[in-house]
Parts: structure tokens; C-alpha cells; sequence
């Protein structure tokens, strides 16, 4: 039986002071509330060292946003693996939509980032999606199909087995939009049966994958009791505590 996992992704936002509070409010919410499902919250870098100090009481992990693809030099502004692991950074966010779009991150350059990151016992969130044409057009599965293949499939059946997968539908994040669950548990279970053909079956069931995408409070419910859904990427519902903690009590609940 998979565990559900939280995670979320704070993106850049909030203030070092409006960090530190939401940090602390989560604290107390989830000592409060217990959910059982896994937690991980990714802030920005800056404040990477700060939540990190609060992991000692285990109620939740931390995650970087984003790594370089070099091991370490001259490469001004770039955060590495090892940077992170000496952090005691657990997860990293990899192949972000807004990562592909804005900064232009191409298959080479993901995977580099995936293998710095397991190199430096790293446990890679690889974010995969397609766009609204994408969607229209018919071609969500091919799309989906080539980043995971591109992304992932050269890793071996070990290096795998310790990533996780983000669904993220591109035209549902931060667009109050969300694919419904029906959808959301399609494309997971489509994502699952490449897994299966990769890696075979015992793979495939172990292999955690995520919906992102304007999840909730009011819909995590309905999208994490979808067979094959194992939990969520979470946006801006990550940077208010108690609807934050209310979505890893529903995933708990599943």
C-alpha cells in the first residue's frame, strides 16, 4: 500500500519573516492535527536552511524548488545537490512547468538535473503535463509519454524506484481550473502502465505519483480517493497553514 504524500511548493513568495510564521503555524497545525500522509513543504531557497531546522521533530520534510544540472564551478547563481544534501534537503522539484516555459529547461538539461540529484541522494519530484492546445488536441497521452520517457526511462529499475512523479495538467496550475478526477486518475494510471512496460509491474505499483494542479481544500478529497492518485503538488494552498494541513488530512483520510 502506497502512502500518500503532501507536498508543497511555496514557488517565490512570502518574506523571510512570513516564512518563519508559516512554518511555525504549520508546526503547530500538524502537531495538532497528525495527519499520517507524508509532508513535504519546498520554499524558495532562501529559506531552505531555516525549515530544515524545524525537521528535527519529524513532522514534515523539506524540498528545494529546483537544482543545477552541474555537479559544482562557475556557474554563477546555481544551487548544487551537494549544496542541498548538505542542507539535509530530502526531495527537489524537477521539470516544473513554469521551469520549462520561462527558463527554457529541455529534456538534456532535466535529466541532468535528475541524475544530480539521485547522485546526491536527492529524491527527485519529476513534474510532467500537458498544455490546454495539448489537451484540445488530443495529444495529452504522446506528451506525457515523451517527458517521462525523456526525463526518466534511462535510469535503472534502482535509480527509479526512489522517484516520484507530479502529474501537473500545465492549464490547471494557478488557473483556479483542475482536472477532474476522472481525468486525473486516467492520466495516472496511463503513466503507471508506462512504468509497467519500462520497469514491469512491481515497479509500477510501488512508484509514487501526484496530481498538481489548483488542488485544494474543497476538491483533495474527490481527487485523492481516485485509485492510482497517491497525493498532490500544492500551490498557493500551501501558503495558508490550516488549508495546508486540511489537504494532508485528506490525503490521510484515503
Amino acid at each position: 500500500m502506497r502512502r500518500k504524500i503532501v507536498a508543497g511548493n511555496w514557488k517565490m513568495n512570502l518574506s523571510f519573516q512570513e516564512a518563519e510564521d508559516l512554518i511555525e503555524d504549520l508546526m503547530d497545525t500538524l502537531e495538532e492535527e497528525k495527519p499520517t500522509a507524508e509532508v513535504i513543504i519546498c520554499p524558495p531557497y532562501p529559506y531552505l536552511e531555516l525549515a530544515s531546522d524545524y525537521t528535527e521533530d519529524k513532522l514534515f520534510k523539506v524540498g528545494a524548488q529546483n537544482l543545477s544540472p552541474f555537479e559544482a564551478g562557475a556557474y554563477t547563481g546555481e544551487v548544487s545537490a551537494s549544496m542541498l544534501n548538505s542542507m539535509e534537503i530530502s526531495h527537489c522539484i524537477i521539470g516544473h512547468s513554469e521551469r520549462r516555459k520561462y527558463f527554457g529547461e529541455d529534456d538534456k538539461m532535466l535529466t541532468a538535473k535528475v541524475n544530480q540529484a539521485l547522485a546526491h541522494g536527492i529524491v527527485p519530484i519529476f513534474c510532467v503535463g500537458e498544455s490546454l492546445p495539448e489537451r484540445e488536441a488530443g495529444t495529452h497521452f504522446e506528451v506525457v509519454r515523451q517527458m517521462v520517457r525523456h526525463g526518466l526511462f534511462h535510469l535503472d529499475t534502482v535509480e527509479f524506484a526512489k522517484v516520484i512523479i507530479a502529474y501537473e495538467p500545465v492549464w490547471a496550475i494557478g488557473t483556479g481550473m483542475t482536472a477532474t478526477p476522472d481525468q486525473a486518475q486516467e492520466m495516472h494510471a496511463y503513466i503507471r502502465t508506462l512504468i509497467t512496460e519500462r520497469y514491469g509491474e512491481e515497479v509500477a505499483e510501488a512508484t509514487m505519483i501526484l496530481y498538481g494542479g489548483s488542488c485544494n481544500a474543497k476538491n483533495a478529497t474527490e481527487i485523492f480517493s481516485k485509485p492510482g492518485v497517491d497525493g498532490g503538488l500544492i500551490g498557493g494552498a500551501s501558503l495558508v497553514a490550516e488549508e495546508f494541513v486540511s489537504i494532508c488530512k485528506q490525503a490521510s483520510a484515503e
